[in-house]
């Protein structure tokens, strides 16, 4: 299966102290979304592709009743293609994914800049929230970045969300698995070297979760450390470690975290990140599946909503 990178690149060519609560304005008064990723893996084990015809691939996400939704974007223009599409289905924006290589300093230019421009096509969009994950040097093998790198990445991130704030913007950090080897020192380091002001957490449940060993201890101890900087959830569930099929009881506790959430009076933007890999069952389509996931989703967090 691909993982978001590739994802993206396939995209391309077929068109430390007190934390504060920075949830952007009116992020809650936004319906529950979904992300492209999942499309794309439910889509490419049909051998389709997701983002190749996107009059199709829209009046699809209409179909389920979900009313939001978050693309990955690699520049303006990707941006762009999507506003006939969200108007003629009534489908929101709120959020946004966009790569970005922050830990050398001369590419971290380069990616502020395009990050930067997309933020200002997509605000007028009616996006609040942009969603990065820094690229990691490898996706597999033992190859992580060094201290000096790993500072030169959180200083990029806070200048970076100190930008986009000023335009009325909230960036948020996610992660995949690889910031959580070696003791989870890539994530904490950007999480305790940033300002909650500058940057939030885009909380991916289940890459947390995978990335420590699939470990629901790990979970629930991110949320207790950040749970005040978080803005957005990606939601996915696993049963016996693989990807299920549908948004539902499983390896992740999700009926606690609603309840953790509550406590700490977190409601962040819901984005269905429900996907399917190798050893996921295969009974139903896209479509089908994201019918179930929003029902699904609606109640199990009903008590933030």
């Amino acid at each position: 299966m691909f993982n978001r990178r590739q994802f993206l690149g396939a995209l391309s060519v077929a068109a430390a102290g007190p934390l504060m609560a920075v949830t952007p304005p009116a992020a809650q008064a936004f319906p529950i979304s979904c992300n492209a990723y999942n499309w794309n893996t439910f889509y490419g084990r049909q051998g389709k592709n997701w983002g190749e015809d996107m009059e199709a691939c829209m009046a699809d996400l209409a179909k389920t009743g979900i009313k939001a939704y978050e693309p990955g974007l690699k520049n303006a223009q990707e941006a762009e293609k999507l506003r006939p599409f969200l108007k003629k289905y009534g489908i929101a924006m709120p959020s946004v994914y966009v790569n970005s290589t922050l830990h050398e300093a001369h590419e971290a230019e380069k990616s502020i800049a395009l990050v930067l421009e997309i933020a200002d096509v997509v605000k007028a969009l009616g996006t609040k929230i942009i969603v990065t994950n820094p690229s990691p040097i490898q996706w597999s093998g033992t190859e992580l970045k060094n201290d000096a790198q790993l500072i030169v990445q959180a200083q990029s991130m806070e200048k970076l969300g100190e930008a986009l704030r000023q335009r009325g913007l909230t960036l948020a950090y996610h992660t995949h698995d690889v910031e959580l080897r070696a003791g989870a020192r890539e994530f904490h380091h950007v999480m305790l070297n940033t300002t909650p002001e500058n940057v939030s957490f885009c909380f991916d449940v289940h890459w947390v979760y995978r990335g420590s060993s699939n470990s629901q201890v790990a979970v629930f101890d991110v949320l207790k450390l950040y749970a005040k900087r978080i803005v957005e959830l990606h939601i996915r569930q696993s049963v016996a470690g693989i990807w299920s099929e549908t948004f539902g009881a499983g390896d992740i506790d999700y009926p606690r975290l609603v309840q953790e959430l509550k406590a700490s009076k977190v409601r962040p933007l819901l984005v269905i990140e429900q996907c399917v890999e190798a050893k996921t069952p295969n009974t139903m389509d896209g479509v089908q599946a994201h019918i179930k996931d929003l029902a699904a989703v609606k109640s199990v967090f009903a008590p933030i909503r």
